[in-house]
């Protein structure tokens, strides 16, 4: 990239804000409409999923140039020169910051999700208890709509529930090159970037969210998991009913960002090939 390097300990300040952002505003949505029904039907998370991305990028894009994704900090670092000491650093201002949001939900949401588990006989950190355990990490297939029994995993497989998050962190690192790369003669300003972003992990999530429930971001999976786990969820949160939780939710995303962003970036050099 062109852009001079961020200072290191605000580039670190606007990662953890803009992940803050994210967790809070995103999984937020999920909180209210798990445990209130406040959100009608999937799309109307998704659309608050994007007003949370947009709103992190804005956030975060001055001080650290708005990664708010370790998936995007391994592109950054593969492809664009970015410093391998500063990928550590921004990994875990990303967790931090989904967890410190993850913290603050629970405050708010605290009693209604304790009134949701009495209300259908969840006891916390015993089985079926990602029921309530997914308002912060994240299961396949996604427990509000084929439920938690075993007969349930039938419906997405480890293999499925991976090529899943793969595929969906692959087109938003795809998106994410498309837009703001100076490779791209048709890049959007800045400003609608972050909007275009959003749109683009609201409509991933439509799709992706019915078997995994859209992870596409391994700090927005694993600070609330964490959260979860020390919050009663225990093994439910970490390692979860099933194998695979970081296969899936860590692994996967950062190996379909790493193919969606090279994916970019081979295109972009076979337009300017043919310049």
């Amino acid at each position: 990239m062109s852009n001079p390097l961020p200072r290191f300990w605000p580039a670190l300040a606007g990662e953890f804000t803009g992940t803050f952002l994210l967790v809070f505003f995103g999984v937020g949505a999920v909180n209210a409409a798990v445990v209130s029904g406040a959100q009608v039907g999937l799309w109307q998370v998704a659309v608050v999923w994007a007003v949370a991305v947009s709103l992190g990028i804005y956030a975060s894009a001055s001080l650290s140039g708005g990664h708010i994704n370790p998936a995007i900090t391994a592109v950054a670092a593969i492809y664009d020169r970015f410093p391998l000491s500063r990928v550590g650093p921004y990994w875990l201002a990303q967790v931090a910051g989904a967890a410190c949001a993850s913290l603050v939900l629970y405050g708010l949401f605290a009693e209604a999700i304790i009134e949701f588990e009495r209300q259908r006989g969840l006891l916390r950190g015993g089985p079926g208890s990602e029921l309530s355990a997914m308002v912060f990490g994240e299961y396949f297939p996604n427990p509000a709509v084929y439920g938690t029994a075993e007969e349930a995993w039938r419906v997405v497989s480890l293999k499925s529930a991976f090529i899943a998050e793969m595929v969906g962190t692959a087109l938003l690192a795809f998106l994410v090159g498309t837009v703001t790369s100076d490779r791209n003669p048709a890049k959007p300003s800045p400003a609608m970037a972050a909007v275009i972003i959003g749109l683009g992990v609201a409509a991933i999530i439509s799709i992706v969210a019915p078997l995994t429930q859209a992870g596409l971001n391994p700090a927005r999976d694993f600070g609330p998991r964490l959260v979860s786990f020390f919050l009663g969820w225990g093994d439910i949160a970490i390692p979860g009913p099933r194998d695979g939780w970081f296969i899936v939710y860590i692994a996967a995303p950062v190996v379909g960002a790493v193919i969606g962003g090279g994916l970019f970036r081979a295109l972009a050099s076979l337009y300017e090939r043919d310049k």
